[in-house]
């Protein structure tokens, strides 16, 4: 369904992310909220990534079997029925559910460090960079396809949020924008990663320290896989673009759009090419 559809009565979005609070809280029994939580993000991070990523999956695959082991039987079963509620919501259009869900379980607080920009928040400002989409149309008419770099990823509200802009501006994100983000917290790389996943949004997503330069894993969706984007961003521009009959012509780069990040540090700036 797209963002913009009309819910018939009886519909609502937040009924299955009511009951993902809810399948959550029952495989809490023996272990924290908190542990549960980053359990079930990592082992869908894990699954999605696993089913197109190969070279890295052997080692990936030890680490999901090294998680759901913590489980019992019939709280395992909890798991994929978590994954099925999270599907549903999204649905209904980008949002960014699992960032509801983080908050609304109160797993935020200051020692941890982890508050997340509310969607709502988000969303204003990417429909404030998007505008009727004119700009992006010109920049996309030039590559092929823009590039959208966030330097703290928080749970993707960002990224989502400009999908969903682009989306309402008659824009394809799948195939339009393609998307380099990070944050320092795997919890946080694994939820942008299993959203940006799920709705398809040719990505990389990366665990490290924006600020000082540090890489330590990559996560490719499956969009960005399938897509063949590794070519298209070392060739600079989409595979079957106007510019492939151009390629002696030098590349024109219109200047980036840079918009300062709600939930990065300070000098960290989410950038727009």
């Amino acid at each position: 369904m797209s963002a913009a559809a009309k819910l018939l009565p009886g519909q609502d979005p937040g009924a299955h992310r009511k009951n993902l609070i809810k399948l959550l809280e029952a495989a809490s029994r023996r272990r924290h909220l908190w542990d549960v939580f980053g359990d079930f993000v990592e082992m869908a991070a894990l699954s999605l990534a696993n089913s197109v990523d190969l070279a890295q999956r052997d080692r990936r695959e030890e680490t999901y079997m090294r998680l759901i082991a913590r489980y019992e039987p019939d709280e395992q079963r909890l798991f994929p029925q978590m994954l099925g509620e999270l599907v549903n919501a999204l649905e209904y259009g980008p949002d960014d559910v699992l960032g509801k869900v983080f908050g609304e379980l109160d797993l935020g607080n200051s020692a941890r460090g982890q508050f997340f920009t509310p969607y709502e928040v988000c969303s204003l400002m990417a429909g404030l960079i998007v505008g009727d989409g004119a700009d992006m149309r010109e920049r996309i008419k030039l590559r092929g396809f823009i590039r959208l770099n966030e330097p703290a990823a928080g749970a993707g509200a960002m990224v989502i949020a400009m999908a969903q802009a682009m989306q309402e501006a008659g824009l394809n994100y799948q195939r339009d924008m393609h998307v380099t983000t990070q944050d320092i917290d795997s919890r946080a790389v694994h939820m942008a990663y299993v959203q940006l996943s799920l709705m398809h949004v040719p990505a990389i997503v990366i665990l490290g320290n924006t600020l000082a330069l540090e890489e330590r894993e990559h996560w490719y969706t499956p969009a960005h896989i399938l897509g063949f984007w590794n070519q298209k961003l070392r060739r600079g521009y989409a595979l079957g673009s106007a510019m492939d009959e151009r390629q002696a012509e030098p590349l024109p780069t219109p200047p980036p759009i840079l918009i300062p990040s709600p939930s990065a540090a300070q000098g960290e700036q989410m950038a727009l090419f």
